[in-house]
């Protein structure tokens, strides 16, 4: 008998969508409920669910920053796909400078555990942001994609978004809302591919980290 169980040990790293989500201060709240349920007759369940594009575990197109930027439909997936460097930046305070990043070599992706345990239950401000001079630092290395498991790379209270920015400016791309607590610094293969959202601002994700062959 076939089994689906993979040898190689999976990190589930993403949010679960569900009303109650913390949501940024004004956007819109995550509500589901049933429209056709097989308790009232339907030989089916249907559910409705409102969110934002930010909702989650979720991945920023640069239309999200730039007013001319690819949409969520339009980006290429190759950067969501491959080996990742996890960062355990918990110790870091005010910003993640260059002079707080290990070793860097032959990394595409970079993700940053900043929170001792995730918020899941209520919005908090005070995460830790990345510096614009460290995603111009990563981007001269190599790297094209930056992960956090904060809600932004910027300050919440950020108008001028450098950081972001620089990712612009570099054509990389942005991860936010991870789930990092069970995931030890080290080498990953990350799958977080977004949803196909035409015209979106950001696609949400079901973001994975697997155990690399060689480990």
């Amino acid at each position: 008998m076939s089994s689906w169980k993979s040898s190689r040990r999976i990190w589930d790293i993403s949010q679960v969508l569900r009303p109650g989500l913390p949501v940024w201060p004004g956007d819109t709240e995550f509500a589901f409920e049933r429209t056709w349920r097989m308790d009232e007759g339907s030989p089916v369940n249907v559910g409705r669910m409102t969110m934002s594009t930010h909702s989650g575990t979720h991945a920023d197109a640069p239309l999200h920053y730039a007013e001319d930027g690819l949409d969520a439909a339009g980006m290429e997936l190759d950067p969501y796909i491959g080996t990742c460097l996890v960062v355990d930046a918990r110790g870091v305070s005010g910003e993640v400078d260059v002079a707080d990043l290990p070793h860097i070599e032959s990394v595409d992706r970079v993700l940053f555990r900043t929170w001792d345990a995730f918020p899941h239950e209520q919005w908090r401000s005070d995460w830790l942001p990345i510096a614009a001079e460290t995603v111009e630092w990563l981007a001269l290395q190599g790297v094209k994609l930056i992960g956090t498991d904060a809600p932004s790379v910027d300050p919440q209270e950020s108008k001028t978004m450098d950081a972001h920015h620089a990712v612009l400016k570099h054509d990389m791309r942005i991860l936010e809302g991870l789930v990092l607590d069970d995931v030890a610094e080290g080498r990953y293969e990350l799958i977080a591919l977004p949803l196909k959202v035409g015209g979106g601002d950001a696609g949400l994700c079901r973001a994975i980290l697997r155990e690399l062959l060689d480990a």
